[in-house]
């Protein structure tokens, strides 16, 4: 008697095995996960020249606020210029005297970089920024005066990379 209930049971077991892997021949499978499935095509990516023929002088943007400083008319001040490298800017921050200066390097998403400074969090802090190609602002660095207001700190919020595919990754 258990003989025969183990057979059906390895019987129906066998059979529901069987139709559950079996796919028909004519649909198309649903469920791919090649990246290409996720991502509608992009066009040619093109990649921008590596140097500038020529840098602005003047900031090409500028993130400005004035100081609780009574006596004097001082400011928060972050303005990015270009450098002679297209994907590279100079910020230079000036908090009531007090100056720094660093390098800012936006990923080539194949598009002309378009850098942009955002308020902060605090009183006085930027965010470094660009648009990406869909016009999103994607953060960088954040530009800041501690609160003891000794120190001007500028920190690497994110990091970009550019898949084999064009796409911008976060990290």
């Amino acid at each position: 008697m258990f003989r025969s209930i183990s057979v059906v049971t390895v019987a129906l077991s066998a059979v529901v095995t069987l139709s559950a892997c079996h796919s028909r021949s004519g649909e198309a499978n649903s469920t791919t996960d090649s990246p290409a499935a996720h991502h509608p095509a992009l066009p040619m990516f093109r990649r921008n020249p590596e140097h500038r023929a020529h840098a602005k002088k003047e900031a090409v943007a500028e993130y400005k606020v004035r100081t609780a400083n009574t006596l004097n008319e001082l400011y928060f001040t972050v303005s990015l210029y270009e450098t002679s490298e297209t994907m590279k800017y100079l910020a230079k921050v000036d908090f009531e005297g007090l100056t720094g200066e660093d390098t800012i390097k936006i990923p080539d998403v194949g598009s002309l970089p378009h850098p942009v400074l955002q308020k902060g969090p605090e009183k006085y802090s930027c965010i470094v920024g660009f648009l990406d190609n869909d016009k999103n602002f994607r953060e960088l660095k954040k530009v800041y005066v501690t609160d003891k207001g000794q120190e001007l700190k500028i920190t690497t919020l994110k990091h970009y990379m550019v898949t084999e595919d064009y796409r911008l990754v976060g990290q």
